[in-house]
């Protein structure tokens, strides 16, 4: 084997042990002065959303079911996942930037952190920076929130379609709106968590106690 042959073959592992996260490629688009995003402030009330999710990790495990996601504006949600089959399923509480979860510890493997939970949610939240570049092509904003990590965010007109975390010029991991599919993806990781809305229903409000931790 020759030295350049054993240098990919050794890259190559590293990759497949320690999960290499994509690099971030430049903003895509034509510069353009960001006076400010899109808002994506919840609408007011409360609405429940019903889906159903699967789980995966590059290992081999994998689990499914079905859930609910309870959302209040303007800031405060709670989504719950049952496992096929009545097998159990956990919850997590969103109050703010705020991130509960308590139960199982499988349910912690794959909960994305509060930025990303709130992003599937259609709610962008993530730690204010000055530093913001943004680029446009048609209809698709892009822009780059703060340094190290960097938040990029993608809203096509005012629907929030991506979000991804950058730190050392690489893609740790995202969230992909597409229509009632959401993704998300943690790169190094090496795990995913799909949600498929099913419906999406407006509701005069929920009982206290589902806010109780």
């Amino acid at each position: 084997m020759t030295e350049r042959r054993r240098l990919e073959v050794t890259l190559a592992l590293l990759c497949t042990l320690g999960g290499c996260a994509p690099r971030a490629r430049p903003l895509a688009g034509t510069p353009t002065p960001l006076v400010r995003l899109p808002s994506t402030e919840l609408s007011r009330g409360a609405r429940r959303v019903l889906f159903h999710w699967e789980y995966k990790e590059q290992e081999g495990f994998s689990a499914h079911g079905e859930g609910v996601a309870r959302v209040v504006s303007p800031d405060s949600a709670r989504m719950d996942f049952f496992l096929e089959g009545g097998f159990g399923g956990g919850w997590a509480q969103l109050i703010g930037d705020q991130l509960t979860i308590p139960g199982p510890d499988f349910v912690r493997r794959f909960i994305p952190p509060a930025p990303m939970l709130w992003a599937t949610l259609g709610r962008l939240s993530v730690p204010p920076a000055r530093d913001t570049t943004a680029r446009m092509s048609g209809d698709t904003l892009r822009a780059d929130i703060g340094a190290e990590p960097t938040w990029r965010v993608t809203f096509v007109g005012p629907r929030l379609a991506r979000v991804e975390r950058v730190d050392n010029g690489r893609i740790q991991e995202w969230v992909a709106r597409d229509g009632e599919t959401l993704r998300y993806q943690h790169e190094t990781g090496r795990r995913s968590l799909t949600l498929h809305v099913d419906r999406t229903e407006e509701v005069s409000g929920f009982d206290p106690s589902i806010w109780r931790r």
